[in-house]
């Protein structure tokens, strides 16, 4: 019989030897007589999902002893199915696969934590689906049988014959140099045709650059190219535009769509204009992050962001957000006239890489975002005004900063959140607003676990809150939207805007993400130049201006869906494109 909802325990958080097992003492069907939570040899309670009854005491317990290790999940009472996975008893549960098809790329869309990696894994055949059965092993016969019928029936039956090859490009490219020693012509060398995609993607010059040298956006274009010089059945990319700025995330969608021709692709994405312009169709994954994830039926790509954005899909009855998500349909104006600080120009070369910057001001309660094509100068920029670099002329701000850097690699992964986050901020644990950014960024429930099991959103959200935590007049974020979901990013911007006018400070905030730059930002400092050889910082504008003086460098066009307000990409040479670059409106025509 299909459960009407499922209780889920992470044993990481769990700490039954503290609390005094407050979950089983408090569970009403256990003080009846009956056992609905039980202790097993290893000393874990485990829950009974048949008897519970949904009353989340335990739950209420679990959090009030300061855990949050257990979540008492009613499921939509439109999911009348049993699972394709459940990774155990009281444990994270998958509901139906999406479906890969040629000559189209299909897109996947849905917050961190509901099943995205668990599809990637099934389709791949790294994980076989035991359907919800935890005892013995699911014979593939039984699992195709279920889908007999269905387009997934074929797939499933290649999947089971071990007859598809399958390319996967990770989340986490930071990883890479811990994985890879040597030059990057040593790791692609391996690979028979990746002269030609390095070609294409224009990076020649990384070729003979040591890996563990490597900006962030040069190890997404290193995996990019390692996976797609080889020739699989099934690709699968997994935030492939996180760290790429807009030309390269434009130049990479391209590569992949081309990929499709010949073959199954399938993306994960949360820069929706680049989902937007790279997909066909697109699945929608929702549920509860780390408890249970449902994959809708496929929509066109449009449709189906919107309705993600709407958070209700018609068809299945079933809402899944409170509120929807809507983007403003006109650029901020920029309205702070109190001067913090100015700033003087800075210039500083590096071998045969020169950069400068013109002087500009900030205002108290303002935020500048900073857009610009990668290795032009943005971060080394913000590394002058921390004073992690000394610049060759102009000087540091005098002002106490707090950096959050590209990056996200941790000396010691071994500590658990708690502790990184009292070692690296100064402001306190007890500190309510401390508090609030931890419970908004949905750290709090995490704080007992080390942070090298968390994952690239879990760790971005902790650098953050690190950021905001410790004393500062000027907040510098380097790309701030890697590895997080919609919703987590239009949530960061929320807390950043709301910090930065509360405390009367002022925040740069470099990110490639257009949609998280136009909601963020009060104005644009715009970086052009050529790639690897020279940078020029231009003085603060209006983002207005701002937007338009940046995507007329890289001769892209982007207009607003009339229902969200979100950006969408206009094909190159298209009407619109035409139309907008003829009235110099680069970035949404007014």
């Amino acid at each position: 019989m299909t459960k009407k909802r499922i209780v889920v325990h992470d044993r990481e958080l769990c700490r039954f030897d503290k609390c005094g097992y407050r979950c089983i003492k408090t569970c009403p069907i256990n003080r009846s007589g009956e056992e609905c939570i039980f202790r097993e040899e290893s000393g874990f309670p485990v829950f009974n999902e048949d008897l519970c009854i949904g009353c989340s005491l335990c739950a209420k317990a679990c959090e009030k002893a300061g855990f949050s290790a257990i979540s008492v999940v009613n499921l939509p009472k439109e999911l009348e199915e049993d699972p394709v996975h459940r990774y155990g008893k009281n444990q994270f549960a998958l509901y139906r696969l999406p479906m890969p098809k040629k000559n189209m790329v299909m897109g996947l869309i849905g917050p961190n934590g509901v099943g995205k990696t668990t599809v990637l894994n099934i389709l791949s055949g790294n994980l076989r689906p035991n359907m919800g059965i935890f005892k013995g092993k699911v014979e593939w016969d039984f699992i195709i049988e279920k889908y007999k019928g269905t387009e997934l029936q074929d797939y499933l039956e290649r999947l089971a014959g071990k007859g598809i090859s399958v390319g996967y490009k990770p989340q986490h490219v930071d990883y890479i140099p811990k994985m890879w020693k040597g030059s990057v012509i040593d790791l692609l060398k391996k690979h028979e045709g990746y002269e030609s995609v390095v070609k294409r993607l224009g990076i020649e010059e990384m070729l003979s650059k040591e890996i563990k040298t490597l900006s962030g956006g040069e190890l997404q274009l290193l995996a990019v190219v390692a996976v797609i010089s080889k020739d699989y059945d099934f690709y699968f990319f997994d935030e492939p535009s996180s760290y790429l700025d807009v030309k390269q995330r434009m130049t990479v969608a391209r590569e992949i769509r081309s990929l499709a021709k010949t073959h199954e692709v399938m993306v994960v994405e949360h820069d929706l204009a680049i989902l937007d312009y790279l997909s066909d169709h697109v699945h929608i994954l929702y549920g509860r992050p780390g408890a249970f994830g449902v994959v809708s039926n496929p929509y066109g790509v449009r449709v189906g962001i919107n309705t993600y954005l709407e958070g209700f899909i018609n068809e299945e009855n079933v809402r899944f957000r409170d509120k929807p998500i809507f983007f403003s349909k006109t650029a901020r104006m920029a309205t702070k006239d109190r001067v913090l600080m100015e700033f003087g120009s800075f210039e500083k070369a590096f071998g045969q890489f020169g950069m400068k910057t013109e002087p500009g001001e900030m205002y108290k309660g303002e935020v500048i975002g900073i857009l610009g094509p990668n290795s032009i100068g943005k971060t080394t920029f913000i590394r002058m005004l921390v004073g992690e670099l000394k610049p060759d002329k102009g000087n540091s701000i005098g002002m106490t900063l707090s950096y959050k850097p590209q990056r996200l690699v941790l000396e010691d992964g071994n500590l658990d959140v708690r502790e990184y986050i009292k070692n690296n901020t100064s402001i306190g644990m007890e500190d309510a607003e401390l508090k609030r950014i931890l419970s908004l960024l949905g750290i709090e429930r995490n704080l007992d676990m080390k942070m090298k099991n968390l994952s690239g959103g879990e760790l971005q959200a902790v650098l953050i809150a690190c950021a905001l935590g410790r004393e500062h007049d000027i907040l510098l974020l380097d790309e701030p939207s890697a590895f997080l979901d919609v919703e987590q990013r239009l949530k960061v911007a929320k807390i950043i805007r709301s910090h930065v006018e509360g405390r009367d400070i002022s925040a740069f905030v470099v990110d490639h993400d257009l949609q998280l730059i136009d909601a963020i930002a009060d104005r644009i400092m715009v970086f052009d130049g050529e790639r690897g050889i020279r940078g020029v910082g231009k003085t603060p504008c209006t983002l207005n201006e701002g937007m338009n003086r940046f995507l007329k460098t890289l001769d892209i066009t982007f207009r607003r869906d009339p229902q969200t307000g979100r950006a969408r990409a206009n094909k190159p040479d298209s009407q619109k494109d035409r139309e907008q670059k003829e009235n110099g409106q680069y970035y949404y025509p007014n």
